[in-house]
């Protein structure tokens, strides 16, 4: 049979993930979350549409709410879908200056992914998966995977 495997020795010990069903971190995480969110929309020039179903398809009416009052506690859906597009965010701003870096999203995009559509659309079409493969793409390039 196969060994189990085990993290190799260091004085570094792996971290445990944050655990998003438990509510009190959910409760930590959601206020900063949301703000951070408003920041990014914008600085990547969001409509207000395509803010909502990067959301994961938010109302209107809730949508305002959030953003008048970002005190509440967000489902794990929506703290991974900011958690992904804040990753996607910074890791722009390290690769490319600001300018760039905030127009990038919106920008026509030639790499097979997105098959000459801007990011955003890909996100917006896809949703959390494609805001993962975003994600990953920024990472590579980066030199972080």
């Amino acid at each position: 049979m196969y060994s189990a495997y085990a993290y190799p020795k260091s004085r570094y010990l792996p971290q445990n993930p944050v655990d998003l069903n438990a509510r009190e971190e959910r409760e930590r995480l959601s206020k900063s979350a949301l703000k951070g969110f408003f920041k990014l929309a914008a600085a990547w020039k969001l409509r207000d549409d395509d803010a909502r179903e990067l959301l994961g398809g938010l109302s209107s009416s809730a949508f305002y709410e959030w953003k008048k009052n970002p005190d509440r506690v967000l489902e794990v859906d929506r703290i991974t879908r900011i958690s992904y597009l804040l990753g996607i965010y910074k890791t722009l701003h390290i690769i490319y200056g600001d300018k760039l870096a905030d127009e990038w999203v919106s920008l026509p995009n030639r790499n097979i992914i997105f098959g000459g559509r801007t990011p955003l659309a890909y996100m917006l079409a896809g949703g959390l998966l494609s805001m993962q493969t975003v994600r990953k793409l920024l990472d590579a390039r980066r030199g972080g995977l």
